[in-house]
């Protein structure tokens, strides 16, 4: 598995998780509603607030956690796409030349 599959699963999770508590604070707020302790617009209010806040702070986590990955793969050695495109474009020249010198040479 290659570290974007990883890192994609990881964050899926995330979603996941995020998706179960705003069904969980759905629930509690209509349950609330029923029992006559807040009326629909304060439990609309308060679910949107807080998976405000709960979205606001899972951005923060994931870039959190996309630079301690950029960070332990850099100290891995392994290296970036950047990196590895420009080595391919490098090589595809190299293979190029030598292409051009090797037909110089049989004519």
């Amino acid at each position: 598995m290659d570290n974007n599959d990883w890192l994609r699963q990881l964050l899926m999770v995330g979603v996941g998780t995020t998706s179960l508590v705003a069904e969980k604070l759905r629930q509690v707020s209509e349950q609330w509603v029923k029992e006559g302790k807040i009326n629909s617009d304060q439990a609309r209010a308060f679910v949107d607030d807080l998976m405000n806040q709960i979205n606001a702070e899972q951005g923060g986590w994931q870039k959190q956690l996309e630079r301690q990955m950029r960070n332990m793969l850099q100290d891995l050695g392994v290296p970036r796409q950047s990196e590895l495109d420009e080595l391919r474009g490098r090589i595809d020249r190299l293979e190029r030349q030598v292409r051009d010198l090797e037909n110089r040479l049989w004519r």
